[in-house]
């Protein structure tokens, strides 16, 4: 079964908490929500569990200013205001959906990080593609996909049953070209083939493009980004490290009892510290990858004469 991004952040969720880890407090909900609601109900039997200010459900961040634990109506803070805070979106949610007080790792910033990870593996890890076009007499400029970044490799049909199509060895790959939409160029990307190709011919461009980032809970990632599942450790370990990063300035905020008490128990910098063995285990995965990847599209010289 493919591994989707909701898989994902699981995953990284039990690697930044522990899998012997505090329990969150939770409850859920006792029916849907609009994305215009400004109050909601919970499970009255776990009612009791919900604490005023920031609550999560599902991927959206709210702001909780009273409660009835008698009814199970939570209403929420400053009308819609208190909907979608902290850079996420209001949305509708469906019964029975799950409400985290105050969540450790809020299900967003867990989505950035894995996205941030993603764009950062770009260039040095890639997504290779391909794009097919009969050759046209007397024609040299083609559009190439507006997804294009680099060309790696053009190919072109031989005349014959042999099948076998010969490296063509004069192009150029030109990434700031002009739109002419009466040549049905539109994309501002181009390549111009001048090797004598028959007409009617087959070209075939393998070219490189950045990841797709993932956006739905049900994205898979192998098909949203192009790249290979395994890959998924590596982009973990490297959203783990970006997470674990934000933690410790907590230690700066001794506003609550909570963090008062925890403060002497947990040595200064011990989340630095977890954040760079995180860091060592990505860069390590990374330039293994990277590795593979040169030995499995091995580079191309070609020239424009």
């Amino acid at each position: 079964m493919a591994v989707t991004l909701g898989d994902m952040k699981g995953r990284i969720k039990q690697l930044l908490q522990g899998y012997t880890r505090n329990q969150e407090q939770i409850t859920w909900l006792a029916q849907a929500m609009t994305a215009v609601d400004t109050s909601f109900l919970v499970d009255i039997g776990t009612s009791i569990s919900v604490t005023r200010g920031l609550v999560e459900i599902e991927d959206e961040l709210l702001l909780v200013n009273n409660f009835n634990s008698q009814t199970g109506t939570v209403n929420v803070s400053a009308g819609t205001n208190g909907r979608g805070v902290e850079n996420t979106t209001a949305s509708f949610h469906d019964l029975n959906s799950i409400v985290t007080m105050d969540p450790d790792y809020p299900r967003q910033r867990i989505t950035e990080a894995i996205n941030d990870t993603i764009q950062a593996t770009y260039p040095d890890l890639y997504v290779m593609a391909g794009f097919e076009f009969p050759k046209t007499a007397a024609r040299y400029e083609y559009q190439m996909p507006i997804e294009s970044e680099s060309v790696y490799k053009v190919t072109a049909d031989t005349i014959g049953p042999s099948k076998v199509k010969f490296q063509a060895q004069r192009w150029r790959y030109n990434p700031q070209a002009q739109n002419d939409a009466a040549s049905g160029l539109n994309t501002g990307k181009t390549i111009e083939v001048m090797d004598q190709i028959v007409p009617g011919r087959t070209i075939r461009v393998m070219y490189i493009k950045k990841p797709g980032l993932l956006t739905a809970n049900a994205d898979p990632f192998e098909a949203t980004t192009g790249y290979p599942e395994r890959y998924i450790d590596m982009i973990q370990y490297g959203a783990v490290a970006r997470l674990l990063s934000g933690v410790e300035p907590a230690r700066l905020q001794q506003k609550s009892v909570e963090s008062t008490e925890r403060a002497p128990l947990v040595p200064t910098g011990a989340a630095t510290q977890a954040s760079n063995q995180f860091w060592r285990m990505y860069q390590q995965r990374f330039d293994q990858e990277v590795d593979r990847l040169h030995q499995l599209f091995p580079s191309y010289q070609t020239t424009l004469a």
